[in-house]
């Protein structure tokens, strides 16, 4: 009998035993009260190889992300941001409904926006009948655009001239470490260009939960404030924490076995006469859409789940398939010969 193959997200990934030891084992205490030294060392830890003054624990990405915006921004100003961002389109409107931003939409097809895009879209114009443009939110790897790990060159030319512009920068790096492994450099060479970023330690890099946001200390010390009006200030996250660390210390390089197994899948997938979508610096994703003549969305992901593969359409007629470190390079076989199978039956 096969395992179940997940290629919904690397979201789906689950501990290690070696990480679950370290989970039994964690040293913990109330985070609130700052004395947390599991939560502590991790928190120093991101600080430090991001290049920044500090850091903070939270739930999730868009909670990180969220904490940026409100620690950063004030209601009534003016963001930008790709339209086909995740803080734009999946977010569940935070941005606006809590952050209080009007966000500005920019053209992010090659996964970052040009940096000659910044000037023309900037608020910051004395208008009265503007909100004035103070954050440009990044985005790197490029989830909806295909996982496009955006290059350390042009990922700062269009950082530089949005600071240079006066504004906040902030990436959502949710897996920004793809994209250091990507191109074989150390995640400050992203994280300098920036005032403020927030990653993941439960996608590729395979924690069970959790993202750091990190900054500077003034700017971490209000992300903290609305951290806890926000719930999520957490007592003994020196479990969740201790996870973190070990994941990122242990599970950095390995991410490059992913983009190799979402390459083959998607070498394999082309073979079949699967009509893949042409991913430039692809990383760990692979995406294709379904013709008019093939199965509904609803019926590929049963019928594939029927042989023993989740699957994700990440929108209508459009399937994203995600390698992580539960997937092996077996798996990828079968995968392929599974869509292959479906969409032609």
């Amino acid at each position: 009998m096969h395992k179940i193959m997940d290629f919904r997200s690397d979201t789906v990934t689950r501990p290690s035993d070696e990480m679950r030891e370290v989970i039994a084992h964690a040293e913990v205490g109330d985070d609130i009260y700052g004395d947390d030294p599991s939560s502590n060392a991790l928190c120093e830890y991101a600080a430090e190889i991001t290049g920044k003054e500090a850091a903070i624990f939270a739930c999730s990405g868009t909670m990180g992300n969220l904490l940026a915006f409100v620690a950063a921004g004030h209601h009534g100003e003016s963001i930008l941001a790709g339209k086909r961002s995740h803080v734009w389109c999946s977010e569940v409107g935070g941005l606006s409904a809590i952050a209080g931003l009007c966000p500005y939409p920019l053209d992010d097809g090659s996964g970052i926006p040009a940096p000659e895009e910044l000037a023309p879209a900037n608020r910051a114009d004395g208008d009265i009948h503007h909100a004035e443009t103070t954050m440009l939110a990044l985005e790197n790897t490029h989830n909806y655009t295909g996982g496009i790990a955006v290059s350390p060159e042009r990922f700062a030319r269009t950082a530089r001239e949005g600071r240079r512009l006066g504004f906040h920068v902030h990436l959502d790096g949710a897996r920004i470490f793809n994209a250091a492994v990507k191109y074989g450099v150390e995640v400050s060479e992203y994280t300098k260009e920036v005032d403020s970023v927030q990653f993941c330690l439960s996608k590729g890099l395979g924690a069970p939960l959790g993202s750091m946001l990190c900054g500077t200390r003034d700017f971490i010390e209000k992300a903290k404030k609305w951290r806890k009006r926000l719930g999520g200030a957490q007592r003994q996250v020196g479990i969740a924490a201790a996870a973190g660390l070990y994941a990122l210390k242990n599970n950095v390089a390995r991410l490059a076995e992913d983009h190799e197994n979402a390459r083959l899948l998607a070498e394999l997938l082309r073979k079949a006469g699967i009509a893949v979508e042409d991913t430039p610096d692809m990383t760990n994703m692979v995406f294709f859409p379904l013709g008019e003549g093939d199965v509904s969305d609803a019926e590929f992901e049963k019928r594939c789940f029927d042989k023993g593969m989740l699957v994700h359409m990440v929108s209508p007629r459009r399937a994203r398939f995600v390698t992580h470190m539960d997937v092996d390079r077996e798996d990828v076989e079968r995968a392929a010969a599974i869509v292959a199978e479906v969409i032609r039956a």
